[in-house]
């Protein structure tokens, strides 16, 4: 994303003393000592993703020289996916690359099954990358590993309905809310937003905007922060939107959204930037209503978090670190990488690179006629330039998911069991809870 600007306002991103504890429970080695091109024969890498466009892109990189393959294996998404990577490196039989959500890093890094990448990649993350997307991925002083894509949360409006209602685009949730009334008062049937279902990925986002911190250290001790006050505020505000009739009660994903969606019964949706490429396939005959505009904030100034996004790592047991981080290079910020990923695939890419400089590449392969020539691109970047610093995520983030998801569609619910189940979890895993 475009770094330059808030560069200093953004070099506290990561406090290096909140998240020291991670380097010395990382237990995957450095890479130094690993071997690479260079004894005349191909080094081939084994590369695991479960990301659209990943084999097209792998395809495209061994077109580029002759020094390294890639032979790429499809994986599942989400938590099983890491679950199968996880076994592989107590196996023996990981492969050399692979891409995980920036949530589930600490958790992995910290349980020592990722390859410190500080000594080859290290100074490609600290040059090419913006700081709020660092934080995510430099851990206790060390790169364990380099971004792919940034996820600002957006906010994404029926243009006709809000014509057609006399509403204008809300700055704040405030506003927000009085859009929601407005609407309602004038057509029962529609309401601001759909919000049922329960997203912890969507909650954290939205408290991350709010200036939460789920997660940090006291000395040698960690502290869970989730059920805090502006996270507790976020809640509020959704649980009484859903309880006072303005949010509808249909799960955020699925067939009941698409409906309401697609039928006006919804005046905006809460998004990502990866969230624009969905709208093409999940909404076509609204071509042209939709807009895109920054989220609401709380204070009327410019803020938003992230929802989802995706890195490249190298598991623990690689024996080819050095060719690894030459093909991590090329499909994170080469923008034959992205052209390659877009090409391929049957429905259009929204993902915004975290790399400025894959980013017209990206923007080249996006048809804006959906959004009424609306560049989502420019609109998702000058997004990201607001997102709020400091956030880390925890190394027991993926049980804390679990925990919440149990609580549905209530918000308040969700931070009070994520936060009990993050407590619990620390301690099960022999890790000190500062409380």
């Amino acid at each position: 994303m475009p770094c330059n600007a808030r560069t200093s306002r953004l070099a506290l991103a990561a406090s290096a003393a909140s998240l020291a504890l991670l380097a010395t429970a990382c237990g995957g080695g450095s890479g130094a000592d690993a071997s690479g091109p260079g004894d005349g024969k191909p080094v081939t890498l084994t590369f695991w993703s479960s990301a659209l466009g990943a084999k097209e892109t792998a395809d495209a990189f061994n077109k580029t020289q002759t020094g390294i393959k890639v032979r790429f294996s499809l994986v599942p998404a989400g938590p099983e996916g890491v679950t199968k990577l996880s076994n592989a490196v107590k196996g023996g039989n990981a492969p050399d690359v692979a891409t995980m959500d920036y949530s589930a890093l600490p958790e992995y890094a910290s349980e020592g099954n990722l390859v410190n990448l500080t000594p080859t990649s290290g100074e490609l993350v600290e040059k090419e990358f913006p700081e709020a997307v660092q934080s995510l991925v430099n851990l206790g002083g060390s790169t364990w590993a380099v971004p792919f894509d940034v996820t600002p949360i957006q906010l994404f409006y029926r243009k006709d309905l809000f014509a057609k209602f006399g509403v204008e685009v809300p700055t704040t949730w405030a506003e927000y809310r009085t859009a929601a009334e407005k609407i309602q008062r004038a057509d029962p049937d529609v309401a601001i937003t759909n919000f049922g279902g329960g997203d912890p990925a969507l909650l954290s986002g939205l408290a991350w905007q709010a200036g939460a911190r789920w997660y940090g250290t006291n000395g040698d001790a960690w502290k869970v922060n989730i059920d805090d006050p502006a996270s507790r505020k976020v809640a509020a505000y959704w649980d009484g939107l859903l309880a006072d009739g303005l949010a509808s009660k249909t799960p955020l994903w699925g067939e009941g959204e698409a409906k309401e969606r697609s039928t006006g019964k919804v005046a905006t949706v809460i998004g990502a930037a990866w969230s624009a490429g969905t709208f093409p396939v999940s909404y076509p005959d609204s071509k042209g209503k939709w807009g895109i505009a920054p989220l609401p904030t709380w204070d009327g100034k410019p803020s938003t978090g992230m929802y989802g996004g995706t890195s490249y790592i190298v598991p623990k047991g690689s024996e080819h670190t050095e060719a690894a981080a030459e093909f991590i290079k090329w499909v994170t910020t080469d923008p034959a990488a992205m052209t390659a990923r877009l090409s391929s695939l049957k429905a259009p890419s929204s993902a915004l690179p975290a790399n400025e400089g894959m980013r017209a590449a990206a923007a080249k392969e996006f048809d804006t006629s959906y959004f009424a020539g609306q560049d989502v691109y420019a609109v998702a970047g000058e997004a990201a330039d607001t997102i709020v610093p400091g956030w880390t995520w925890g190394p027991v983030q993926q049980q804390v998911v679990s925990a919440q998801m149990a609580a549905g569609s209530d918000h308040t619910k969700m931070l009070s069991s994520g936060q009990a189940k993050g407590e619990t979890a620390v301690t099960d895993r022999g890790l000190k809870l500062d409380k």
